[in-house]
């Protein structure tokens, strides 16, 4: 059978390729004094809160389960533009969100309608590998620009600049990241995004994450900037909707019918059932349990940091928001005698039955010397991972 070579350009998710390693280790320790642990999927161990849960039982009841319009429930989407209004300070047309069938779905969409064949596009290394996939799928081509730990790991105006060249379409950025849980300051993506003004580019970020900032320096949405920002949110992050499948983007007023034509080709709509649970995603009781588990996050990173970085596996940038810690295990590898990040994330899920990402899905730019922990997890499960990384270590 022949295979197209788009196809073929879309490298493995090795998140996913350890995950099945580690589910089939996991299986072997059933029962055992020391289960597997998993710190590698960034998936919030929370599940929607109870108001959201009831609202799609009224929806699957009151059989509200036909086709929405392709951009989403409108009062949907008038719920969306509130929360920018009441969180962050923006006033967000309703005709400029469309609701979508996850990020994921979002970034597809996005890259279709803006990417053209052979269209580079810039992004910082590391970065969470399936953008760039995304932009290959579109025939375009995502080109890594180095990030160090001295600017966030995220891209610098002067790094925008110095890169862009004829073939370049603008900027794909993530904030906060994953797998970094930094942020890009804002005085920096102001500049970023006036020299893609300046080429007649587009800036195209990434804010699965926003909902999950804790600092007040980093937690602003890029649409503070102008209506020209396209930016792609989910309701799987901060809201705890991952197998929902939700998420919406925020596109520029002209854009929205070119979105509209392919969502309705390509998905038809989102989850109509997601949708109407959604909308119960945004009473006060419900936005009150997700702030307190904003605060359970942070507190998590506040104990699980300090940790790796005590054991050796120094964090180089306290992360400002999602659930994930950035560890260089170089020196950690060599106590083990081993090489790199994936040989040592396979030594940790054998020898401590803990399973963490290796840094080679983020990227090519020092990303053997790395590994991404996930603090999605309870904290006595963080406490226990911490233990064994202790005994393991010394």
């Amino acid at each position: 059978m022949k295979f197209s070579t788009r196809a073929a350009r879309i490298e493995p998710f090795y998140v996913m390729e350890v995950a099945k390693a580690a589910q089939a280790q996991a299986r072997a320790l059933a029962g055992t004094r020391s289960p597997m642990i998993f710190l590698n999927i960034g998936e919030p161990d929370f599940t929607a809160p109870p108001l959201v849960q009831e609202a799609a039982v009224r929806a699957i009841h009151a059989g509200s389960t036909q086709y929405t319009p392709a951009l989403g429930l409108d009062a949907l989407r008038e719920r969306i533009s509130g929360w920018y209004q009441e969180r962050f300070g923006v006033s967000v047309p309703v005709r400029r969100i469309v609701v979508t069938a996850g990020a994921s779905a979002a970034l597809q969409l996005a890259c279709l309608a803006l990417i053209d064949a052979g269209d580079e596009v810039l992004m910082p290394d590391p970065s969470y590998p399936c953008n760039r996939h995304f932009v290959s799928a579109a025939e375009g081509r995502a080109v890594l620009l180095p990030a160090t730990a001295q600017e966030r790991f995220q891209l610098s105006a002067a790094q925008v600049q110095a890169a862009w060249g004829d073939k370049t379409r603008g900027v794909l950025l993530a904030s906060p990241s994953n797998p970094t849980g930094t942020s890009i300051a804002p005085e920096e993506l102001r500049r970023i995004h006036a020299v893609v003004q300046a080429h007649g580019g587009i800036t195209l970020i990434d804010e699965i994450y926003l909902g999950l900032s804790y600092d007040t320096t980093y937690g602003q949405t890029a649409l503070a900037l102008g209506e020209d920002i396209i930016s792609i949110n989910s309701f799987s992050k901060y809201f705890n909707m991952t197998g929902w499948r939700l998420g919406w983007m925020v596109v520029p007023e002209a854009m929205v019918p070119v979105v509209e034509r392919l969502a309705q080709n390509l998905f038809i709509c989102a989850s109509t059932v997601a949708q109407h649970a959604a909308l119960a995603c945004f009473e006060p009781d419900s936005i009150a349990e997700y702030e307190r588990r904003r605060a359970e996050f942070k507190a998590r990173r506040d104990y699980f940091i300090p940790a790796l970085q005590a054991l050796g596996l120094a964090v180089p940038v306290m992360p400002d928001g999602a659930f994930y810690a950035w560890a260089d295990c170089s020196a950690a590898a060599e106590r083990l005698g081993v090489q790199g990040s994936w040989d040592f994330a396979l030594e940790l899920m054998r020898r401590a039955h803990l399973a963490v990402t290796p840094g080679r899905d983020f990227g090519g730019f020092e990303t053997q010397r790395f590994v991404r922990f996930s603090t999605a997890n309870a904290l006595p499960q963080l406490q226990e991972a911490v233990a064994r990384l202790q005994t393991l270590l010394g």
